[in-house]
């Protein structure tokens, strides 16, 4: 379907068409009529789809039906969306400015780990859009500076992160402050009971709007599996790296530590390589994606925090470092690539002991992972070697971990010579 008709104003027309943008994704065409007409919306989509401007659009077209305060004081906060990252907040916050950029409507962010002291002086200026993160916006509440008993649209983004991140008391607090008559849109990249749950009392009679998670845009990322020793992954990664043509790398680890470590392996062996998760500022980690959206990127180490929420155009490769914990992570991981119908390069590593985890991806994305092309020096054979090892050592002790007791021996009988024997 073509932006031209879903019956957008002219301004947002104009804008997409800077951006490029000429047909709808599939939550685009399903969503934006949707919302245009003013009802709630459960919406289901992954990252990756174009689910910001689903609800972004036709937001700001309602906005324009009734025309902002042209004084600064005099405008009231009528749109409110909540994100869990500061990252996806910010990045929230960026569509709405980038559509409607040729319309009165004024949105600020608000998120924690810098100083708020801009973020009040925009409130102060005043607002229709405010895009924030659940804990600073109570605190920004709780002084007084947010008043939104004037909100006719609450959106809720990646939902069920913010129930994963602990956010449902907060959430619960802000939508007290909300006005009961408004228009709900709740996006979540899956629908446990939970969600459904809150659905039922904070959404009216909504139109579900469901994309499957085995879309186009996984489907247009060419993934494989690498199987090396877990000892060997930084080395491995280093010869992968210098080996193919890669413009914007986004690499994933499981841990902080296992992050900043590969960082500095890749420095010894001249790779410009910048670390991405929670140990770091804001400030520190908007350098970090600064440098990443340039033109001359580092390779990005991050945790799963880069995971969801994560909008950087033209990553041409995703290395999954260390398999994810949770399966879903896989899809958020690779959906960083293959963005707005684009193709996309993922890679994994998988050790010895990920062997089960690469299954269970493989059974929920119900498609098995090609083998990725030998480089020199890596096979398979040293995956058998190392699971060989992994099972010897579990042999060899107890599944506790403990240093097994020694096994107490019979006392050896002490020598006596037999009666009538000759002894010397």
């Amino acid at each position: 379907m073509k932006f031209e008709d879903l019956g957008l104003a002219e301004t947002l027309l104009r804008s997409v068409k800077g951006r490029g943008y000429t047909t709808t994704t599939e939550i685009q065409s399903a969503a934006i009529p949707t919302v245009l007409k003013g009802r709630d919306v459960l919406g289901c989509a992954q990252t990756g789809t174009g689910k910001t401007a689903a609800f972004a659009l036709p937001t700001l077209h309602r906005l324009g039906r009734k025309p902002c305060h042209v004084n600064g004081r005099g405008r009231k906060i009528r749109v409110l969306v909540l994100a869990p990252t500061r990252e996806l907040a910010i990045q929230i916050h960026g569509s709405f400015a980038a559509y409607g950029r040729h319309t009165p409507v004024r949105q600020t962010v608000v998120f924690g780990g810098v100083n708020q002291s801009r973020q009040v002086a925009d409130l102060n200026r005043g607002v229709d859009v405010v895009v924030a993160t659940p804990g600073r916006l109570l605190d920004l509440m709780q002084q007084g500076h947010v008043d939104l008993k004037n909100v006719d649209t609450l959106i809720l983004d990646e939902a069920d992160r913010m129930l994963d991140m602990g956010f449902l008391p907060d959430l619960k607090r802000i939508i007290k402050h909300v006005p009961t008559q408004r228009q709900t849109l709740l996006f979540s990249a899956t629908l446990p009971r939970s969600i459904v749950d809150l659905a039922g009392q904070w959404l009216q009679d909504p139109i579900e709007v469901y994309v499957s998670p085995q879309s186009p845009m996984v489907e247009k990322i060419q993934q494989s599996v690498f199987f090396v020793a877990q000892n060997n992954k930084q080395h491995l990664l280093t010869e992968w790296l210098r080996g193919n043509s890669w413009t914007r790398t986004l690499v994933f680890t499981r841990t902080k530590h296992g992050a900043d470590k590969v960082v500095r392996t890749l420095a010894k062996a001249g790779i410009d390589a910048d670390a991405f998760h929670g140990n770091k500022s804001q400030n520190a980690r908007q350098r970090v994606l600064c440098r990443f959206k340039s033109s001359r990127p580092p390779v990005l180490v991050a945790t799963d925090i880069a995971a969801r929420g994560l909008d950087v155009e033209n990553v041409s490769h995703v290395v999954n470092f260390d398999l994810p914990d949770e399966i879903e992570n896989y899809v958020h991981r690779i959906g960083r690539t293959g963005r707005a119908g684009a193709e996309g390069i993922a890679v994994s590593f998988c050790s010895g002991q990920e062997r089960s985890m690469l299954k269970a991806i493989e059974r929920a994305t119900n498609q098995k992972l090609p083998v990725g092309p030998c480089l020199a020096g890596f096979s398979e054979k040293e995956l058998v070697e190392e699971k060989q090892a992994t099972s010897n050592r579990r042999a060899s002790g107890p599944a506790s971990g403990k240093r097994k007791p020694p096994t107490r021996s019979a006392p050896k009988r002490k020598w006596r010579p037999k009666a009538g024997s000759r002894t010397s």
